[in-house]
C-alpha cells in the first residue's frame, strides 16, 4: 500500500508523463502526418466554395463525410469515385426531389456553378488519406463450374 505522498507523487508523475507523450503524439500528427494526408495544396478556390455549401445547406444533417454526420442518407467521402460527376451533378442540379431508395433528398437545384463547387470538395475529400476508411466493401463472387 501506498502513503499518502508515494501516492501524490505516482500521480503527479503519471500525470506528467501522460501529458508529455499526448505533446508529442500531438506535434507529430499536425507537424508531419496531416498536411500530407490531407494535401492541403490541393485546395483550391472551388474546394472553399464546396465546402461553404456543405456547410450552409446542412448536408451534415443527413449525410457523413469522413465519418462524421447523419446516416440517413450515404457516406460522401468516396462518392465521386463510387458515382462520378455526372450523376452527383445530376443530384445537386434536380428541381425535384431526388428519392433514390425510398430516401428524399431536398431539390436544391443549385447551380452548374455550385454543383462544380460541391463536386470539387468530394474530389478533395475523396482524394485525402484517411488510412483506409471507409473500407472497401467485400463482395462475394460467385463461378461458374
Amino acid at each position: 500500500m501506498l502513503s499518502k505522498g508515494q501516492a501524490r507523487a505516482f500521480f503527479l508523475g503519471g500525470t506528467a508523463v501522460t501529458f508529455a507523450v499526448f505533446l508529442g503524439l500531438s506535434w507529430n500528427s499536425l507537424s508531419t502526418k496531416v498536411p500530407k494526408q490531407t494535401h492541403a495544396e490541393n485546395i483550391t478556390p472551388q474546394v472553399i466554395r464546396g465546402k461553404h455549401l456543405w456547410e450552409s445547406n446542412n448536408c451534415m444533417g443527413c449525410h457523413t463525410i469522413m465519418g462524421e454526420g447523419a446516416y440517413y442518407a450515404p457516406e460522401l467521402t468516396k462518392v465521386v469515385e463510387r458515382r462520378g460527376d455526372n450523376y452527383i451533378k445530376a443530384a445537386l442540379m434536380s428541381k425535384t426531389p431526388w428519392s433514390p431508395r425510398g430516401r428524399k433528398m431536398v431539390a436544391y437545384g443549385f447551380s452548374e456553378e455550385e454543383a462544380n463547387d460541391l463536386v470539387a470538395f468530394f474530389t478533395w475529400i475523396g482524394n485525402t488519406d484517411l488510412n483506409g476508411f471507409p473500407a472497401k466493401p467485400k463482395y462475394k463472387t460467385t463461378q461458374n463450374f
